[in-house]
């Protein structure tokens, strides 16, 4: 992909960090959201299986489980369990599903304005750049921010 391209992907960012969106108090129970969620998403999808793990948190799990869903990405998973376990103190995320190459998440603090949801997107980007590489048009930060603000799920997949 051209530079050029790349840049307009990121804007109004571009190659610098904008550092991390901040956190919220959550205004709805996160476990409550969570469970509705997963009762939406296997209403949806019947061939779902539960899948029990001895673990503190959802992304305690992940790394539990061995779970390798980014594929074609680093496979250290403790890495992605790390970002999710500060997703969950953040924005009262939990993990609701996981597959083979994807990720669901319930979200019960997410971003409500503009420049939030600029961040949040860019934090979504380095974790799952998928998600706008080959999610909806347009391909950019500013158009995934407008649909995931407001947005209590946020889903990732891996190609």
């Amino acid at each position: 992909m051209p530079p050029e391209t790349c840049l307009a992907v990121t804007a109004p960012f571009g190659h610098t960090w904008p550092g991390l969106a901040a956190g919220r108090e959550p205004a709805t129970n996160p476990d409550q959201l969570a469970a509705e969620y997963a009762q939406a998403f296997l209403a949806d999808r019947p061939q779902s299986r539960l899948g029990l793990v001895a673990a503190a948190s959802g992304a305690e799990a992940l790394t539990v489980a061995g779970w390798s869903g980014p594929c074609n990405y680093d496979n250290d998973t403790a890495k992605f369990s790390a970002i999710i376990r500060d997703w969950e103190h953040r924005f009262g995320v939990r993990v609701v599903a996981v597959g083979f190459s994807t990720l669901h998440l319930s979200v019960a603090a997410p971003p409500v304005d503009e420049h939030e949801a600029l961040l949040v997107a860019a934090e979504h980007f380095v974790f799952c750049p998928d998600n706008i590489w080959q999610g909806s048009r347009p391909y950019t930060l500013a158009a995934y921010a407008e649909r995931i603000s407001d947005a209590h799920h946020w889903d990732f997949w891996w190609d």
